[in-house]
Parts: C-alpha cells; structure tokens; sequence
C-alpha cells in the first residue's frame, strides 16, 4: 500500500484505493458486506424459533428474548472496545479474532445446554459480530479517499438493508426441516466463511506508522477525542436518533400488520420485503446522488423525508379519528424506510470522513450510540400499547425529528 499523504495542515490521508484490480475490489466489497450482514444476521435468523429455544431451554417466551437483550448489550460493548482497538493495532488482527470468535460463540449457542449458557454465549457473540460492523467501516475509510466514501458505503448500504429481511426467512425455512439450534450452526459456518474471507481479501488497511499509542487505555481515550470534536458528534448523533426511529419501525410493524391489520405472517413478510427493497433503492440512489448534491444536503433532505412518514400516519389517525387503512400505513412506512437508504449511508460517510484521524473510534461511537438508543427506544412502542399505528409512529416521529435537528447541526458544523 502506499504511503498516507499529508494535506497542507498536516494531516495525512490514505490513498484512493487502486482500480486496476476491480476483482479484487468486487471481493473486498463482498467480504465488508458481509462482515456489516453478520450481526443482522445473528440478530434474527433463529426469531422464528423463539418458542421451541422456550422450551428446550425450559423458560417462557420472555425469558427466550432475554437472548436478544443479551446480544444487542454485547454488540453495543464490543463496538465501543473493538472500534478503538482496532486504531491502536491494526485492523486485520480484530477482524480476524472476531469473525474467529463469532463462529466459536455460535457453537457455543447451538450446544447451549441452559438458558444462563445460552445469554451468555449470545452476549459473546454480539461482542465478537460488533467486529465486523465497527471495523469494516473503518477499513472502508482506510481504503478510499473522500470522493470514493458516498459509492462505497452506499454500495455496502444496498446490501447490508437486505438482512434483516432475509434472516427471518432463511431461519423461518431452515426451522421447518431442522431444530433451533441449526440457525446457530449455520451462523457459524457464517463465521468460518467470514474469517477465511478476511484471510484472504482484507488488507491490513491501518499501517503500524498511523496507529494510536498507549495501547488499549490511549484507544479508548480516542473515544474521548473523537466525542468532543462537534464536527463528528453531530453526525454521531444524528445516527444514534435515526437508528432509535428504525428500532421503533422493527418492533412496531409486527403488531401493525398482524394483528391490527390482521395479515398473515406469509403477507406480512412480502411487506417487509418491499419496504427493503425500497431501503436498497435508496441506498442506491444515494451514491449517484452524491455526485451531484453535497452529502449534508442529501442528509438533512433524508431525515425531513423520513420524518414525513410517521407524521402524516399521525396526522391521517387524529383527523379522521379511525385510524389508518393498510395500504395508507404500508406507503407512510415505506416512504420512511426508503429514506432510511438515503440517510445511513450518508450520515455514516460524513462521520467517518470527519473523523480520519482515528476512524475506528469515531465507527466505535457511530455503531454504540445507533445500537444504545434504538435499544432503549424499542420497549417504548409495546409500552403505549399496540392497539393503533400510533405509538410506533410517535416514537418514530421523535426520533426523526431529533435527527432532523442533528442533521443540521451536522450541515452547519460543514459551513463553521
């Protein structure tokens, strides 16, 4: 790899990736994408088989969810130590203990034999997963130079949005010939898959002359540095009220559907897709968009859009009184969930250009604010009850307009 270039305040860059090799390009787009996917992946694929894990693990249905807290608190954990980490001793070692980890971690839940083995295991595995998210955007910005970072993260964006739509259904068909416990092994092969791709395709993108000294304690205080530049915690929290709105849309839109709405699981499942196909198009649009409208434009122009969704279901229910129609509730989630390809490939490329000087930190705190608030704001929709589209609609709404207001923030901290 070539030397980092400094700028003329002193500053060094990395240099664009080179394009004589698109193979090899293709590959290491395919592995990030991947490695962003993993945690999704683990995320979803066995809720399916939540009642069966019940009742082999001999607990209830709120006691086999528990598993989903506890994978959630390990991604959130691990990417505010594995960000920075991977800032003071080089990428390739992170992502290669952690893909390692995750697929040891999902044996560990595939022969879970308690439900206390199987949390912890599960609480293992979000923290050996965070690898993947938090380091593969770093290595993105490592690789490409400022004018590459919109294509590329938009390109990851398309893929990854397909995920969380496609995990609920592989799981849903792989549980109809085996037990719960094979969505964990297939997980693992995942993880064997991953860290021979890392072998072979990652580079080690973060050379020894640019890492952080002072070992783990001096990358952890990187989180400090980053946090406190304006210029990248705009764009942190920014990410952090979107990601509160998306986890409000994922555990809204069940309840919505299926027993509001009262479609069949098989309906509600041609819904989600659509809605992920319009968040892939999105992602999309947004790396030709890029060529033409500044990222902080298109950023704020994706929030505004994202919150017109909620707000109009709330302004249909208080009108008319009745609620909302099916189709009217899909195309208000749907013109949100589109935006959503827009605005997270652009928010995560404004951070992580702002923020070269240690980019696994500012990855660290972009994944860990998302993941912490949309944690928190999830509950909160089951809370205010789930007999109309309107708690998860108010929750959205406020969300989104807090990252409406990051959004410019993020615009005006561009222009100082």
């Amino acid at each position: 790899m070539r030397p980092l270039r400094p700028d003329a305040r002193g500053t060094a860059h990395p240099p664009r990736a080179e394009k004589g090799a698109p193979r090899s390009r293709g590959r290491l787009l395919l592995v990030l994408a991947g490695l962003s996917g993993a945690s999704p992946l683990a995320t979803d694929m066995y809720v399916p088989g939540l009642p069966d894990v019940a009742r082999s693990l001999g607990t209830d249905a709120s006691g086999a969810q528990t598993s989903l807290t506890a994978f959630l608190a390990g991604i959130i954990a691990g990417q505010l130590l594995l960000g920075p980490l991977s800032d003071a001793v080089g990428r390739r070692p992170v992502l290669l203990w952690g893909t390692a980890l995750f697929t040891l971690f999902s044996l560990a839940c595939a022969a879970a034999p308690t439900l206390a083995v199987f949390d912890a295991a599960r609480v293992g595995q979000g923290a050996a997963g965070a690898a993947g998210i938090v380091v593969s955007r770093a290595v993105v910005t490592d690789l490409f130079d400022d004018r590459e970072l919109a294509p590329v993260f938009s390109r990851l964006g398309a893929i990854t949005a397909a995920a969380p739509v496609l995990a609920p259904l592989a799981g849903g068909a792989l549980l109809l010939l085996l037990p719960w416990r094979s969505a964990f092994a297939a997980l693992a092969l995942v993880g064997l898959l991953l860290t021979a791709g890392v072998a072979r395709w990652i580079p080690e993108s973060h050379p020894p002359r640019a890492r952080l000294g002072g070992g783990l304690s001096g990358s952890l205080r990187a989180i400090g540095r980053v946090a406190a530049d304006r210029a990248v915690l705009a764009p942190v929290l920014t990410l952090a009220f979107g990601g509160a709105a998306v986890f409000a849309y994922i555990a809204g839109t069940t309840f919505v559907f299926q027993d509001i709405h009262h479609l069949s699981p098989a309906v509600s499942s041609l819904v989600y897709g659509v809605n992920a196909l319009g968040n892939m198009t999105g992602s999309l649009a947004y790396g030709r968009l890029a060529r033409r409208r500044s990222t902080e434009t298109l950023l704020v122009a994706s929030s505004a859009m994202a919150l017109t969704g909620p707000v109009l279901l709330l302004l249909v229910q208080a009108v008319t009184g009745t609620g909302t129609g099916m189709l009217l509730t899909w195309l208000c989630l749907l013109l949100a969930v589109t935006a959503f390809g827009v605005f997270f490939p652009a928010v995560v490329t404004l951070a992580q250009r702002r923020g070269r000087a240690a980019p696994g930190a500012t990855s660290a705190l972009l994944g860990g604010g998302q993941f912490l608030l949309g944690a928190a704001a999830s509950p909160l929709v089951g809370l205010f009850g789930t007999h109309s589209p309107a708690p998860m609609a108010t929750v959205m709404a406020i969300s989104l307009l807090l990252a409406t207001l990051a959004a410019l923030a993020t615009r005006r901290a561009a222009s100082a």
